[in-house]
């Protein structure tokens, strides 16, 4: 990939996007088992079990540079990531700030568009509204899709399906060039 061009940011939550809120049909009555100890068992929290462990490399499969977009912070990487046979990946790191976002916009939306500082991005969460989406296109210079993820289901595969056709799209039409400069 030239210089000039940067991937898009694929930003992932997940509680109710890899974590759904019923387990997966395939999953009913499974525990994972990797080398660490069981979630309910280190971690306290039982669904973990409910992470699919194929998702990592589904997403490590998308055109994109992943970062996790979660109130689990830091414990993504500890405790989410090598479950699913992902790497340590950069954690938003979410503003201490009391200031309210706009009604109906979730508190993510702005510190993620400032996040990104201009570059194309995903947004994977199960509480997107438009009118997140409202203010990232009026907020944000570059394309960006935020894909809401049904809760229940968590993250399927229509979903992934969804999010590369928009990366190919848009990757096709030349999004990610810092340069302006057509001869570039």
């Amino acid at each position: 990939m030239p210089a000039s061009v940067k991937r898009p940011l694929i930003f992932v939550d997940i509680d109710g996007v890899l974590i759904p809120l019923r387990a997966r049909p395939h999953q009913v009555g499974t525990r994972w088992s990797g080398r660490a100890v069981d979630g309910a068992d280190r971690h306290g929290n039982p669904l973990l079990d409910r992470l699919d462990p194929a998702d990592g490399q589904r997403l490590r499969a998308l055109p994109g540079e992943l970062a996790w977009a979660s109130t689990w912070m830091a414990e993504a990487n500890e405790v989410v990531a090598p479950r699913i046979g992902l790497p340590a990946l950069p954690v938003v790191d979410w503003p201490d700030d009391d200031e309210e976002p706009p009604r109906g916009v979730h508190w993510k939306t702005r510190p993620l568009v400032c996040w990104a500082a201009g570059r194309p991005f995903v947004w994977l969460d199960d509480e997107i509204t438009d009118a997140d989406r409202r203010l990232v296109a009026a907020h944000h210079p570059q394309p960006a899709l935020l894909h809401h993820v049904d809760p229940h289901d968590g993250l399927t595969h229509i979903d992934l399906t969804a999010v590369r056709r928009w990366l190919d799209h848009h990757h096709d039409i030349g999004y990610c060039r810092e340069s302006s400069d057509p001869t570039d």
